[in-house]
């Protein structure tokens, strides 16, 4: 056996096998999660390879002189990597013979592709394998008024409200920095696969699952969305301000930004003890949270010199010992870098690749970093004799173009 598989054996997810037809984030970061904690997950590229193998700069040399693109191997760890073309009628009767056995089949193809191939999950998945669960990623779903059409992390956001509601009120709509839409779906994405595995425990029945970018967009909306559906205000982009809470935002201080996140009242007579302004406490513009909200601007003015004066790195210490949520404002290195960061192992080394740790903390299943994120096709002979295909039949397949062996260039 492949030693990255044996090695997978002590994870909570070991003896699932997990195959992903699917590019770029949502599914590939849904994927990694389960990998990481024991599943063998078998990566079914296209002849010209995941996109983000190309979505650089960085990129890292790999073993074979091939190059692969840091967002591409910060989503892509703990995986088997085959290449097929599964637009062939060949490659798809290859493709039926690697979920022969599987637990799951992830994909995120634009809605309808897999019935044109006649791989649909209620036309033929299902009744050819039954416990099979089959999830699908899409920006809309197939139904609704625009179901069917394509969508993307940015214009998910856009059209979601996100947007909307981060930046500053007078600059109109900004797109969060990070792709959370294509990461909250992946994250979403594995829960519904853990819940159907549950189930499927239960009834010894598989099922499809309908995860759309556009419903977990909505999904993040809170609080905004739950405040516009009790209050009926529009809510707006408030800055590094909470639309519930104050104060709850960041300040300057003489050696740089520090947050504050102020979730009661007793957190408030602290801060403003610690900071010399402890008459504010009993100061009946500020002496709630639903007065501080009213009274926000005025709240500001009063602390601003405060924290100005204040070394912003002494301040955050001894407020977070004090129990009032603090932290310095980091930038990406120093936060990696952080002395908590590598305590919690939220920077692991995989073979030459450095990569985020899991946030998911087993006591006795840990999650294990067995491989770095693979190499193009490097694992499509020992996958497909896996699944009984011989030597010769791999050879024609090759010969045929089915399976790819070299990545191919990117179709125009």
């Amino acid at each position: 056996m492949d030693p990255r598989r044996a090695s997978a054996a002590s994870g909570a997810l070991a003896g699932l096998k997990i195959v992903d037809l699917s590019r770029v984030l949502g599914g590939p970061y849904c994927t990694m999660i389960l990998a990481d904690h024991g599943a063998d997950v078998i990566k079914v590229e296209p002849p010209q390879g995941d996109e983000t193998r190309l979505w650089g700069p960085p990129f890292a040399v790999r073993a074979d002189g091939s190059r692969d693109a840091s967002y591409f191997l910060g989503v892509n760890r703990n995986k088997r990597a085959i290449a097929l073309d599964i637009a062939l009628p060949a490659g798809r009767e290859v493709l039926l013979r690697l979920l022969d056995g599987a637990d799951v089949l992830l994909e995120n193809f634009k809605t309808g592709t897999m019935e044109r191939w006649n791989l649909g999950y209620s036309e033929t998945l299902a009744a050819r394998f039954p416990w099979l669960i089959h999830c699908r990623v899409s920006g809309f779903g197939a139904d609704g008024p625009l179901g069917g059409l394509p969508g993307y992390d940015a214009v998910v956001q856009a059209m979601s409200g996100l947007m909307s509601i981060n930046g500053e009120a007078d600059r109109g709509g900004v797109r969060l920095a990070t792709p959370m839409v294509d990461l909250a779906t992946g994250m979403y994405s594995a829960i519904a696969i853990l819940m159907a595995l549950q189930e499927r425990a239960r009834s010894g029945r598989g099922q499809f699952i309908d995860m759309t970018l556009y419903d977990c967009a909505t999904a993040l909306l809170h609080p905004q969305a739950a405040n516009y559906l009790l209050s009926g205000v529009r809510p707006v982009a408030l800055g590094n301000a909470h639309p519930n809470v104050a104060p709850y935002d960041k300040w300057s201080t003489n050696s740089g930004d520090i947050y504050i996140a102020i979730g009661n009242d007793r957190q408030f007579r602290i801060l403003v003890q610690i900071l010399g302004q402890a008459q504010l406490a009993t100061d009946a513009r500020f002496s709630t949270n639903a007065d501080r909200l009213v009274h926000r601007a005025e709240l500001r003015t009063a602390l601003m010199q405060a924290f100005a004066q204040a070394d912003g790195h002494e301040l955050a210490e001894r407020l977070l010992r004090a129990g009032v949520p603090a932290g310095l404002v980091r930038n990406i290195d120093e936060a990696l870098a952080s002395p908590h960061a590598q305590a919690r192992a939220m920077v692991v080394q995989t073979d030459d690749i450095r990569s985020v740790g899991t946030p998911i903390k087993f006591s006795r299943t840990p999650a294990q970093m067995r491989c770095a994120p693979p190499i193009f096709a490097q694992d499509s002979d020992a996958v497909l004799s896996e699944c009984g295909f011989s030597a010769d039949e791999i050879a024609r397949l090759k010969r045929e173009g089915v399976i790819a062996g070299p990545r191919a260039q990117p179709r125009r």
